[in-house]
C-alpha cells in the first residue's frame, strides 16, 4: 500500500519503535494521530500529526479513538497496533488480574482494532498492522503470558485472514529484542534476550512492509533464519529456551 495520502493511528508512539515509526512516517505525505496513554511523552510535533490520550486496555477508550479519527478524517486507512508490554516473571502463585491485564492491552486491543477497522472500512482496502514478536514462535522462559499474548495475536491473524475483503490486509511484525525501555519496564534488572537489534531497524522494517503488502514482517533476518531452520533441526528452539532460562534463574536469584 502506497503510504502517501493515507490516514493512520499509531499506539505506542511515545517510545521506542513507535517513536521511531511516527517519526519516520513524518516524511510521506499522510495524516496520523499518534496515541500514547500519557500523551505529554510523545515528545515529537509535526503538522501533520496530532496527538491522542489513550488507554487501549479500555474498550470505551477505543471507541473514543476512532470516534476521533471519523469526526477529524472520515475514514482511517491504516491502523497499527505498536502498544504493548510485558513481565518479566517466575510464575509462582495464580493472579487473574495480572493476567487479564496483560491480555487486555496486548491481544484484546488488537483483536478488536482488526474488527473495527472491518467495520469502518466494508469493502474498502485498509491495513492493520501488529506489532507482534518473535516470542510468538519461540515462547521465552521469563515471558510466559508475554509469549502466549503474542502467539494469540498470530492464532487469530492467520485465521482472520480469511474473513476479510480483496485489498484488506492483517499484518503482523515479528522483532526480535529491541533495545528500548521496553525490558526495564517489564521488571528490575530485567535481561535482555538473545538476539536483539535496534528501534530504528524494527520501525524501517515495518514501512517496507506496508508498502510492499507483506502478510509478515521480520525485522531480523538471523532469527528469520533460526525459524526455518528449526523446521529441519527441532532442537534450535528448545537450546535456546534453556540458555534464556539460564538467565532467568540468575536474574531469580539477584531479586532475592
Amino acid at each position: 500500500m502506497d503510504i502517501n495520502g493515507k490516514k493512520i493511528i499509531l499506539t505506542g508512539a511515545s517510545s521506542g519503535i513507535g517513536l521511531d515509526l511516527l517519526q519516520r512516517l513524518t516524511r510521506f505525505d499522510c495524516k496520523i494521530i499518534a496515541v500514547a496513554r500519557t500523551i505529554e511523552n510523545v515528545d515529537f510535533d509535526h503538522p501533520n500529526v496530532v496527538k491522542f490520550p489513550c488507554d487501549i486496555s479500555d474498550p470505551k477508550k477505543m471507541d473514543e479513538l476512532f470516534d476521533f479519527a471519523l469526526a477529524q478524517w472520515g475514514d482511517i486507512d491504516i491502523y497499527i497496533a505498536n502498544a504493548g508490554f510485558a513481565y518479566y516473571e517466575r510464575i509462582n502463585n495464580p493472579d487473574w488480574k495480572h493476567i487479564e491485564k496483560i491480555y487486555q492491552t496486548n491481544v484484546f486491543s488488537s483483536f478488536y482494532a482488526a474488527e473495527k477497522m472491518k467495520e469502518i472500512n466494508k469493502n474498502r482496502p485498509f491495513r492493520v498492522v501488529v506489532t507482534a514478536s518473535a516470542m510468538s514462535f519461540l515462547s521465552l522462559p521469563g515471558y510466559s503470558l508475554y509469549s502466549s499474548t503474542k502467539a494469540a495475536i498470530r492464532g487469530f491473524a492467520t485465521a482472520y485472514r480469511f474473513e476479510l475483503a480483496k485489498d484488506q490486509k492483517l499484518q503482523l511484525v515479528f522483532p526480535i529484542a529491541t533495545r528500548t525501555s521496553f525490558f526495564k519496564e517489564a521488571g528490575s534488572g530485567t535481561p535482555v534476550p538473545w538476539p536483539s537489534q535496534e528501534p530504528e531497524k524494527v520501525s524501517a522494517a515495518i514501512i517496507r512492509g506496508i508498502q510492499k503488502d507483506k502478510d509478515s514482517i521480520f525485522p531480523s533476518t538471523l532469527f528469520n533464519s533460526i525459524r526455518i531452520a528449526n523446521g529441519y533441526l527441532p532442537f534450535l528452539y528448545p537450546f535456546i529456551a534453556w540458555f534464556e532460562a539460564q538467565k532467568l534463574y540468575k536474574w531469580e536469584s539477584s531479586q532475592k
